[in-house]
């Protein structure tokens, strides 16, 4: 099979495979830091053995870097913990939707980290992702559940936002497998001072059906995808992979739609396609303003 092709199946799965973690926030009766710490066990120690197997060294180039790899996995800690709860409280389709809007908050924040200004187009883009979410929220209330799904994961959005900008600033000298195994292994100790007696009960009570669940969601919903990213991005081009990778939201609230009999109402819908039509925009347009600088320093 052609690289390329292989590459771009490659990709598509990834995506499938990181909107698909969404459904476990309702698959494991667990609470979301409950299921973001089970995640992490598995997924650690997959990731390190991958980047063990491909013959990159484990340790990092500085103390310093291990310094920065701890603050981004308490930010990552955070931000998945906040991720299922959004969905949770709310449903997949909408806590999905509500964390795509970090494309533009990434655009919104850039400025506080690169010497760049904002333009009217990314103020735009903002407004339609806000008209997006005023569409999803049904009642301007934090006591509406599905309203306080979408405020939680928007600020799972701005974390996951400011991880990437930091990421990109301070770590990005590392594989993907790499920094995120890193980042994982600090999730562990961060959590396990906050895990519920429930865990430790489920755990002490060989649950197999939540113990497979959650060996299921570290292991081929997170590292897998996490591992496939580089080997994806050896064909393809970067602007092929955010692209694809804003179709995330789709798979997940088809995978919704499908496993959890989920019924989006159609302002949700409508609310979802503006916000992934803001995150492809910016998307596209950040990678030609990219394009365009590196055509000027040349």
């Amino acid at each position: 099979m052609d690289p390329v092709k292989k590459s771009l199946i490659n990709l598509h799965l990834t995506v499938m495979l990181l909107g698909g973690t969404a459904l476990f926030a309702k698959l494991i009766n667990l609470s979301a830091l409950d299921i973001t710490f089970g995640r992490s066990l598995p997924a650690c120690i997959v990731l390190f053995l991958v980047v063990k197997l491909s013959g990159e060294s484990l340790r990092l180039n500085s103390q310093k870097d291990y310094l920065i790899a701890m603050g981004l996995g308490v930010i990552m800690a955070v931000h998945w913990v906040t991720y299922f709860a959004a969905m949770q409280y709310s449903s997949v389709s909408v806590g999905i939707i509500a964390l795509f809007t970090f494309p533009v908050i990434t655009v919104l924040l850039e400025p506080f980290f690169e010497k760049i200004r904002l333009v009217w187009q990314d103020v735009a883009s903002a407004l339609v992702v806000l008209v997006g979410i005023f569409m999803i929220v049904p009642d301007v209330s934090l006591e509406n559940d599905i309203t306080l799904g979408v405020v939680i994961g928007v600020f799972s959005a701005f974390l996951y936002a400011i991880r990437n900008l930091l990421h990109r600033q301070y770590f990005c000298q590392y594989s993907g497998a790499k920094a995120m195994a890193y980042q994982i292994a600090i999730i562990c100790p961060c959590l396990i001072w906050f895990i519920s007696d429930d865990f430790f009960t489920t755990a002490a009570a060989f649950d197999l059906h939540t113990g497979l669940l959650l060996l299921l969601l570290g292991t081929v919903f997170t590292a897998l995808p996490h591992a496939l990213v580089a080997a994806s991005l050896k064909h393809l081009r970067a602007k092929t992979f955010s692209l694809v990778a804003c179709m995330q939201p789709f798979y997940g609230v088809v995978f919704a739609i499908i496993m959890l009999n989920e019924s989006p109402t159609w302002q949700t819908l409508v609310g979802g396609v503006l916000v992934i039509s803001a995150a492809v925009y910016e998307t596209v347009n950040t990678h030609r303003l990219n394009h365009k600088a590196k055509e000027c320093s040349q």
